[in-house]
């Protein structure tokens, strides 16, 4: 290095010697932006000015500035710091140099990113992340083994220039390996195969694959924590210098059996309790089993599910059995269902196709009881792109289904229902939220007469039209509320977060449900509600008034999207 160059460490060879002085007040004097950058290191007093511009000239160097002056003068009793930090050092010169077989694609790529190029101003903070995020790239791509060599950033204080070096061996390249699982006890190897989409023999090798790996085995009843990483000493290495690792999971097990108690309320159903037995490995072929008993005040549930780890084309396959009584808006119903399942994800789309047979009771306050069976075959369609699943600010979340029944395949009445919604996050400012809701629905049928419910439409409560009691919004018969064959809901809410965990909302609502087109008469809801990011997702408290009862009902939900 010349002897124009100085290295970053040399504030103290720029002072010049001060007196020390003991008391007084300081003041500073200087650029708006070096004032808000020392104003934090700055003492009430002066104290030893040698050390003072000794701790000034430290930070004014970690910006770029390596030639600053210092000038004190008596001020009222206290002392004024006139500081003057010089002309910033920029980048001149940039040599990055990365040994080994490095692709040329992600070799352009990563010169191009470099963080602090020729031109910029010269940062410490700077200089560290530029070196660091070549190394992370590195390790993110197939190179696991990169490492930094050597770096430098020579200092002309007299040319105010930075030039930056940095050498890196990218090591050789690595891609996937055979899976090799230990830990396993009570499962199969194979088990783990099924969930593995994302690391397959023969690919190159990536970080973010193994830790996707590590995410969806974690995720799954089977496994309580799972490790990804490749083996190293047993790579292979081929003519061109690739190294073929295998990839080692190792997992600790879950236990297979859960029982678990609950209690809750809700503003739709009322208080509960609830009983649950899992076991997720049902006759020693990982099979889940998940049964249970809800018992709430308006409504009481015992239902079985047996659901099949993931087939070859990642399928999850499922059956259950359900029995359930109501007595909502006058209505009291009784259901026994069975059916079958599978549910594919495919890219940001999750598929559900089902068949489904029930036999419902139903006795309308007033009015006379009915019967009514059908055998559905039912698609469901949901697409999701938010930030963020649990409490999104931004994105869109869709639905669709279509289903129906035949009275040549064990239905009373000829029908097809489709069904959709939408709701949509709109960020406002940096913190607050506007969401907006829709939802349509249409059961196709000579009459809704012979139609088990959950085949037409409700609606009124939380999630749905605010203002109204759970499901009141419908087809009058007797003195109860059944459904009909039309949906219309639509919906706008803007919350105002407080501070990281509690927020308000203002909303309105608007929604019916009816047996024909003429008779749509939206009923309108409007109202404000206090919000609470819990660790399971915001849960709202609204208070919303109902023209058409001109009422106001209490609403309680967990507002997770659809």
């Amino acid at each position: 290095m010349s002897a124009r160059r100085l290295p970053l460490v040399l504030p103290a060879l720029l002072l010049a010697v001060a007196p020390a002085l003991t008391a007084g007040e300081l003041t500073l004097r200087a650029p708006e932006e070096i004032s808000e950058l020392l104003a934090p290191y700055l003492p009430d007093e002066a104290g030893n000015t040698q050390r003072l511009q000794g701790t000034l000239s430290e930070i004014l160097a970690t910006e770029g500035y390596f030639a600053p002056g210092f000038e004190f003068k008596d001020s009222d009793g206290g002392l004024q710091l006139s500081l003057d930090p010089g002309p910033r050092t920029r980048i001149t010169a940039l040599d990055l140099r990365i040994d080994g077989p490095l692709d040329a694609a992600l070799r352009d790529e990563l010169g191009k990113e470099w963080a602090l190029p020729v031109g910029q101003p010269f940062r410490q903070e700077d200089w560290n992340t530029a070196k660091q995020q070549v190394l992370a790239d590195l390790l993110a791509s197939d190179h696991a083994d990169a490492r930094l060599l050597d770096s430098e950033a020579a200092i002309d204080v007299e040319t105010h220039s930075a030039s930056l070096r940095a050498h890196y061996d990218a090591g050789p390249r690595y891609r996937f390996g055979p899976l090799r699982v230990e830990g396993l006890q009570l499962y199969k190897a194979e088990l783990v195969a099924r969930y593995n989409r994302v690391v397959q023999s023969g690919q190159p090798y990536r970080e973010e694959r193994l830790n996707a790996l590590q995410t969806t085995l974690q995720a799954t009843p089977y496994f309580a924590s799972a490790q990804a990483s490749i083996d190293r000493a047993a790579a292979e290495i081929d003519a061109d210098g690739t190294a073929t690792v295998p990839v080692v999971v190792r997992i600790r097990e879950r236990a297979p059996q859960r029982l678990s108690f609950g209690a809750g309320a809700s503003s739709n159903t009322g208080a509960r309790v609830e009983f649950n037995y899992h076991h997720a490995n049902l006759l020693g072929r990982a099979w889940e089993l998940d049964t249970g008993l809800r018992l709430e005040q308006k409504k009481q549930t015992a239902y079985a599910d047996i659901f099949l780890p993931p087939d070859e084309r990642f399928r999850r396959n499922s059956i259950g059995v359900m029995a359930e009584a109501t007595d909502i808006a006058g209505l009291q119903t009784e259901r026994y269902a069975f059916g079958a399942q599978t549910v594919q994800q495919r890219g940001s789309v999750e598929q559900r196709l089902s068949l489904n047979w029930q036999n419902e009771l139903r006795e309308p306050d007033g009015a006379a009881p009915v019967t009514s069976r059908a055998l559905v075959p039912n698609a469901m369609w949901t697409w999701r792109r938010v930030d963020n699943l649990l409490d999104p600010r931004r994105g869109t979340v869709l639905q669709a289904q279509i289903g129906g029944g035949s009275r040549a395949a064990l239905s009373d009445q000829n029908f097809v229902r489709v069904h959709s919604r939408i709701q949509h996050y709109v960020p406002l400012g940096r913190r607050d939220t506007l969401t907006l809701r829709g939802e349509i629905g249409y059961t196709l049928a000579d009459s809704r007469q012979r139609i088990p419910q959950d085949y037409l439409f409700r609606t009124g409560g939380a999630g749905t039209v605010r203002g109204y009691a759970y499901q009141s919004l419908g087809i009058k018969e007797g003195r109860a509320t059944v459904g009909g064959r039309y949906l219309a809901i639509a919906s706008a809410e803007v919350t105002h977060w407080l501070d990281e965990d509690w927020g308000i909302a203002a909303f309105v609502d608007a929604g019916d449900a009816v047996d024909s087109l003429q008779d749509v008469r939206l009923a309108l809801g409007y109202g404000l509600g206090a919000r609470w990011r819990s660790p399971a997702g915001p849960i709202g408290v609204d208070l919303a008034y109902g023209e058409r009862t001109r009422g106001f009902q209490l609403h309680f939900s967990l507002a997770i999207p659809f």
